[in-house]
């Protein structure tokens, strides 16, 4: 039998004051890109997952920078969030409906792929159907006129997906759904609001709140004894 796991999906976006210990608790870490929380939000790295298509792609895997950061040395994987399949079929409509975005289908996966074995790491694509499914998951929440969700929400989809058994909890920090306005952050919020009110997924807690909800999931005659993943 497996051991339970806390995966703890870690934005760029705002942190509790307790996030730091909190993340580093946990037993799988992912971060996104440039790992800008990292530190103020703890330094365990075990995932670094990439936006791998366009002008940040090829920013990251062009120099050295990110390929020198401490949360990109120590990650054991690499994960590819945009599928370029999926980015290559978009590339005639996006260029209709955005034309400032001209290179933004670039598919830079090969280059990522080439880096994580390169430097011993394992490496991974999320694959189109997330990327498809949520489009028909956002249509439901209102989402409409975006360009594609959002490297955060393809993760979570992913990690949900394939990633944590059912005796895993997976908790979410930094992720305030603001940013770029090609991604339907509204909708995506309501999106996660859901997984959250149905069990999927929490928000990282203060350390005496996790306590309080973990004896609430075990307490006898509690309607909350069945153990949420």
């Amino acid at each position: 039998m497996f051991m339970s796991r806390t995966i703890v999906i870690v934005g760029n976006g705002t942190m509790p004051a307790f996030a730091a210990s909190a993340i580093d608790d946990g037993d799988l870490v992912i971060r996104f890109n440039d790992c800008r929380s990292y530190g103020s939000a703890g330094t365990r790295t075990d995932v670094v997952a990439v936006c791998n298509t366009g002008r940040p792609a090829r920013a990251m895997i062009g120099g050295t920078a990110w390929k020198t950061h401490p949360a990109v040395r120590a990650a054991a994987s690499l994960w590819c969030v945009r599928d370029g399949g999926k980015f290559r079929a978009l590339r005639g409509k996006l260029a209709e409906s955005h034309p400032d975005l001209g290179d933004f289908c670039d598919d830079l996966t090969a280059g990522f792929a080439d880096f994580a074995a390169e430097t011993g790491k394992a490496f991974s694509s999320i694959p189109r159907r997330y990327h498809d499914r949520l489009d028909a998951d956002l249509s439901r929440f209102g989402a409409e006129g975006y360009v594609v969700p959002s490297s955060g929400l393809l993760t979570i989809a992913y990690v949900l997906g394939e990633i944590a058994r059912p005796q895993d909890t997976v908790r979410l920090a930094g992720f305030d759904h603001r940013g770029w306005d090609g991604h339907p952050f509204d909708a995506e919020q309501r999106l996660v609001e859901t997984l959250v009110c149905g069990g999927r997924l929490s928000r990282l807690s203060p350390p005496a709140q996790r306590l309080f909800s973990a004896s609430a999931r075990t307490l006898p005659g509690s309607r909350r004894q069945r153990r949420l993943p």
